[in-house]
């Protein structure tokens, strides 16, 4: 045996493969997981990953320095980089938490010389951000993506708008914009003949028709628009000149004009696949019927006046639809209509509507009954996430038998009905995650009773390759959360809401069995007033924040003359090289 040793060390060696050789294959290989692996083989593999690497993704902007990003990967053609906490999109987290781009700005205009497209999430971007990273890089920048940011202007976009001439996408979905003006979208046009993706949706941008017009006779190559509330009239015109428009979002229609002939006029592109429209009625939909077979994507999320029946005969005329977002006025039997017609559906968004004026019906609910059809009919879901008004385990349990290929799983059951069919969910939860093996994303938020300690442990047991998880109102003790603890081993990311029965001790002790955890967020739980009991979750590498509870005053006046709101601790640890941040506000503690 010792006669083989030799050769056999020879034939395991990493570094006898030459440079040029590894150079070619990691050029082929932009898998991150696989990547990161790779370079934990030996250093040259480290070294060749580092010089290779075009694309890299920041979970969390505090994880790391930017330094650090530029040693790293000094030869990097792609960013993407995550701010503030995902609770920040439902007004969870202050505007002032944090989440600045300006020192990861600062370091990709001075050193980044392959940068080509950069993506900011949920951070906070100025316009001298914008006017450095453009002098530095606009002359490159192929993609500019400030996605649910703030603190920008449109004088911030005028810069991009005159300077990025070979920016081939600009997305600014649901960011706050101060808005000084529509200049920048003409500045745009006159800039720019390579545009392909132009994204303004969900912001109150002001624009002019003439200059979308424009846009489109000097971009001959764009395929998709999503902007700000536009009456489809004033577009008419565009329309004829996006000849290669595959996506539209953010039309409207003028329910006050009263003349739904007008409507007749609007023609889409010939190649539209993917359609998201605002304020469209009863009276308007057939104005759409024409282009319906042809759809891939709708986007009904926006158009309030939309009522159960009108939902289920516009998606009877969309047998193509692969994607398909409304909110829950569509009832059981809109789903039922999806089941029925849309075979191809791979993603299903259901969100809250029942607040909207004139909606609130008994058509407008989703229980059980229509979740179980869409389990039944649509075999090749990958994402689901609907708001509940009922569930019952029968329903999870048809998820488990019929959706193998899910991948992402969300529910929130609403507190609008007193009873709720059948509860706890611990058996249901079980047969969904024992089916739906494929699953990385999971949410689930229900209300106080909906999963017991079975069930949670339940949870943790048969998540085997989930790495994101929200659960709120799970469980009923520290023991189920320590039953939890002990399956997730490939659990990335986790938040916590509203389980008040979990102590800081037991909190604590859960964290540190979760191996692959990196970040986790909590609000509502046991909380001292100093945090004290989360010193047990300190480990090397491991940032813990703490905003403790405290009281607010509010402006409606109550009984005692003026209003209070007890705000919920909130807790957060995350996994980081780039040790303590030091731009955090006064009411955010740092433990450790």
């Amino acid at each position: 045996m010792n006669n083989h040793e030799p050769k056999l060390r020879r034939l395991t060696s990493f570094s006898v493969v030459p440079d040029e050789a590894l150079y070619c294959v990691l050029d082929r290989i932009n898998d991150p997981r696989d990547r990161e692996a790779i370079s934990l083989v030996c250093r040259q593999w480290h070294r060749i990953d580092s010089a290779t690497r075009k694309h890299v993704t920041i979970a969390f902007c505090y994880s790391a320095a930017p330094a650090m990003l530029r040693s790293r990967f000094a030869r990097l053609e792609s960013l993407k980089l995550k701010g503030k906490p995902r609770a920040a999109m439902y007004n969870l987290i202050p505007e002032d938490w944090g989440g600045y781009a300006s020192p990861w700005i600062a370091e990709l205009a001075s050193g980044f010389d392959c940068l080509k497209e950069l993506h900011l999430r949920r951070m906070v971007v100025y316009d001298e951000d914008i006017r450095m990273l453009v002098g530095a890089r606009g002359h490159a920048l192929q993609s500019l993506k400030l996605d649910r940011c703030s603190g920008f202007s449109t004088d911030g976009l005028r810069i991009i708008a005159t300077n990025c001439r070979c920016l081939r996408t600009l997305y600014l979905e649901d960011s706050t914009i101060i808005d000084h003006g529509g200049e920048w979208l003409h500045d745009l046009a006159t800039s720019n003949n390579v545009l392909m993706h132009l994204n303004f949706y969900m912001t109150e941008l002001k624009i002019l028709a003439k200059d979308l017009e424009l846009l489109a006779c000097k971009c001959k190559s764009l395929i998709s628009l999503k902007l700000s509330e536009c009456d489809l009239i004033a577009l008419i015109k565009f329309f004829k000149s996006a000849s290669k428009l595959e996506e539209f979002g953010g039309g409207s229609f003028n329910v006050n004009q009263g003349e739904v002939g007008a409507y007749n006029k609007v023609v889409f592109p010939p190649r539209l696949l993917s359609l998201g429209l605002f304020i469209m009625g009863t009276n308007e939909v057939s104005v759409i019927y024409p282009f319906c077979a042809s759809l891939k994507k709708l986007d009904l999320q926006y158009t309030f006046f939309l009522n159960t029946e009108d939902h289920c005969q516009l998606i009877q005329k969309c047998p193509n639809l692969e994607v398909l977002e409304v909110r829950n006025v569509i009832g059981d039997r809109g789903l039922e209509v999806v089941s029925n017609t849309c075979k191809r559906l791979r993603h299903l968004r259901v969100e809250r509507g029942d607040d909207d004026p004139g909606q609130q019906n008994e058509q407008g609910r989703v229980t059980q009954a229509g979740m179980m059809s869409i389990a039944v009919g649509c075999r090749e879901l990958e994402y689901i996430a609907i708001y509940a008004s009922d569930i019952s385990n029968a329903a999870l349990e048809a998820f488990g038998t019929f959706s193998s290929n899910l991948r992402d799983f969300r529910i929130v059951l609403l507190d609008s009905e007193e009873n709720i069919t059948d509860l706890p969910l611990d058996n249901g939860v079980r047969a969904l995650l024992r089916g739906c093996t494929k699953l990385g994303r999971f949410a689930f938020y229900l209300r106080p009773g909906g999963l017991s300690d079975v069930g949670l442990g339940y949870v943790g047991e048969y998540s085997g390759n989930i790495r994101y998880m929200l659960l709120g109102n799970v469980g009923e003790s520290d023991m189920g959360l320590m039953r939890f603890a002990v399956g997730c081993k490939k659990l990335v990311k986790l938040e916590l809401r509203s389980c008040c029965w979990f102590s800081e001790h037991a909190l604590a002790r859960a964290m540190l069995q979760l191996p692959s955890l990196r970040y986790v967020w909590v609000q509502g739980y046991k909380a001292s007033l100093n945090g004290e009991g989360l010193r047990e979750m300190r480990r090397r590498y491991w940032n813990i924040e703490f905003i403790p509870p405290g009281i607010e005053e509010c402006q409606e006046a109550s009984e005692e003359g003026r209003a209070t709101l007890v705000t919920q601790p909130q807790l957060l640890a995350y996994y980081s090289l780039a040790g303590q941040r030091m731009d955090h506000p006064e009411y955010v503690v740092p433990l450790f």
